[in-house]
């Protein structure tokens, strides 16, 4: 049984990827020249590879050299939750513009329908608020609804993915209600623009033909 000396103990940390449980690791000083870890600074690091690659060779002369960067190492582990990440924000952005598409013209669509009644409440005193508030709360019902609706399953897919992480952060409530709250905002704020334009309309126009 060959004896070693201990210099030290640390505290685990991750050598792997984060999906992957912290296990025992030991490191020791030898003698073995396959491989060599060296930190450079500055952002030009081009004339120092042909330097190492000197004293490498000089080290293994009989060892083809090869090198990788840690960093890229590192960016290649997650790689495939990176390009997700920028799929899922992709095709999200495009629903919001899609969604909001669609809900301007639902917007149009009422207040043209509902011109007369608007111009009849106009001339019997409502005000402006009243108004958008009346043409746009049966849009932000059908939001309300839809988040509650989308909100479960969004959290459980979330969570199944994140099951696949031995270390991972929680979800926390607070991200799903700021998302439903941004899903109302860019509702109301889209449907209020058609709202307005129909409440500060000249009602004599819409009950001329009356």
């Amino acid at each position: 049984i060959k004896e070693y000396h201990v210099l030290g103990v640390v505290k685990d940390f991750n050598f792997k990827s984060l999906r992957d449980n912290i296990t025992p690791v030991v490191m020791m000083l030898s003698n073995n020249n396959g491989a060599l870890s060296i930190k450079l600074e500055g952002t030009d690091v081009k004339p120092y590879i042909a330097k190492i690659e000197h004293k490498w060779n000089q080290l293994s002369p009989n060892q083809h050299f090869e090198y990788s960067f840690m960093g890229e190492d590192f960016n290649a582990a997650y790689r495939t939750e990176q390009r997700t990440g920028t799929l899922f924000l992709i095709f999200t952005t495009l629903a919001v513009v899609i969604a909001s598409l669609g809900l301007f013209s639902l917007a149009a669509y009422a207040a043209e329908q509902r011109n007369k009644e608007i111009g009849i409440r106009k001339v019997l005193g409502a005000s402006v608020s009243a108004i958008v508030r009346m043409l746009s709360k049966d849009f932000i019902k059908l939001v309300v609804i839809s988040f509650l609706i989308a909100a479960p399953i969004a959290w459980l897919v979330m969570h199944k993915w994140l099951e696949g992480f031995a270390y991972r952060q929680n979800m926390q409530w607070w991200v799903v209600a700021i998302s439903g709250a941004g899903a109302i905002i860019i509702a109301f704020a889209t449907i209020s623009t058609q709202s307005f334009k129909a409440a500060i309309a000249n009602p004599a126009e819409s009950l001329k033909s009356e």
